[in-house]
């Protein structure tokens, strides 16, 4: 049975996002109750939570655990390799490596219930997509009186110089994934907030505008981070008397619960910041298929989502609402977002070293 549902799932991961059975929760239910605990993975702490309210709504046992991307990539692939797969359900952010390390070699596919095909995007069918965490461009409300600048060229200018805070992307290589998404699918959206910024057309040397952009960024010598909370408190923390912009994810947007005062650039152009997904695979090795498929099916709804919606996860299920008490108000401007392109998720993988050499010798001055 459980060669048949791997070969199965496989099947639907290399297949169209057109879908080979109908789910059947109760059918699912009845063969997860004799198979083994299920084991799920995510990158955030509300994985407990969400595992919890799983179990108690199914009656199933479930373990789960917070690992960051790096380590559940040497998990998933040490596992397979050893033919001793414990994970059973992985939810990971780091969309272009676990493409390149776990998707392409086999060691965890994708599954979308049939019930769920007209709730999430083609986009985000296949691998399945369950959510897109925002990284926007912020200020300091209380020095502002709105954002004080409405175009990214600005922050490459004197006035931004040693100005703009944002994690360090020779550690954080989404921002990396970024500038290859922004010079594949947006670079003549950069190239025109150019000219409406500086009055003139882009004239360059580098082989894109984004590449100008992201030098001008780099030599304009930002403050650099190992995490978002750094940049928060750069930016809005209630002592800050200085101004400062940055760039960070809209969870920190809970600290002004705390007399933080952040808020999004909402009139930034060509965006406001950009989606960073998050995968939701199972393990092609699973003792527990049915579990997971349950489980799948439980993060796409909103309940089940509910925990990381409030962190301004935003779920690719369109039927969801927007929840109460999300503080940075983002889903208010999703169409100032750019969203991630997974099909060149294998062309960021290929680039990280590439932008973060070209990062480090924009900032050096070379």
């Amino acid at each position: 049975m459980q060669t048949s549902v791997k070969s199965l799932i496989i099947t639907l991961a290399v297949a169209s996002p057109a879908l080979a059975e109908d789910f059947d929760a109760a059918a699912l239910l009845d063969a997860a109750r004799s198979e083994p605990p299920l084991f799920v993975i995510d990158s955030t702490g509300k994985v407990r939570e969400q595992a919890a309210n799983f179990g108690e709504a199914y009656g199933l046992e479930i373990n789960a655990t917070k690992s960051k991307a790096p380590a559940t990539i040497r998990m998933i692939v040490g596992e397979a390799q050893a033919n001793n797969v414990q994970a059973d359900v992985i939810v990971i952010s780091d969309t272009p490596a676990a493409t390149a390390q776990i998707l392409e070699p086999g060691y965890a596919v994708s599954y979308l219930p049939s019930t769920r095909a007209d709730e999430i995007p083609e986009h985000s069918q296949n691998p399945l997509i369950v959510s897109n965490s925002p990284i926007v461009f912020t200020y300091n409300t209380a020095l502002n009186d709105g954002c004080p600048v409405d175009n990214i060229w600005a922050l490459t200018t004197a006035g931004w110089n040693g100005h703009f805070a944002m994690q360090d992307l020779l550690g954080k290589p989404v921002y990396t994934d970024w500038f290859n998404q922004m010079a594949t699918h947006h670079d003549d959206a950069v190239a025109a907030a150019y000219e409406s910024y500086f009055g003139t057309p882009l004239e360059t040397d580098y082989d894109s505008a984004t590449e100008a952009w992201v030098a001008a960024l780099a030599g304009n010598q930002p403050v650099l981070f190992n995490s978002d909370s750094d940049s928060s408190e750069t930016v809005g923390a209630p002592d800050v008397t200085e101004n400062f912009m940055g760039m960070m994810s809209t969870a920190k947007f809970r600290d002004n619960e705390d007399g933080y005062t952040l808020g999004i650039c909402d009139t930034m152009q060509p965006a406001i910041g950009w989606m960073t997904p998050k995968f939701l695979l199972i393990t092609a090795g699973t003792d527990s298929p049915n579990a997971a498929k349950l489980y799948v099916d439980y993060l796409l709804s909103e309940e089940g989502w509910l925990p990381q919606s409030i962190d301004g996860k935003v779920p690719t299920n369109i039927t969801h609402a927007a929840p109460e008490g999300e503080p940075s108000g983002v889903m208010n401007h999703m169409d100032k977002m750019w969203f991630y392109d997974s099909t060149t998720a294998l062309a960021d993988w290929q680039t990280r070293q590439d932008w973060q050499d070209f990062w480090a010798l924009a900032r050096s001055g070379s």
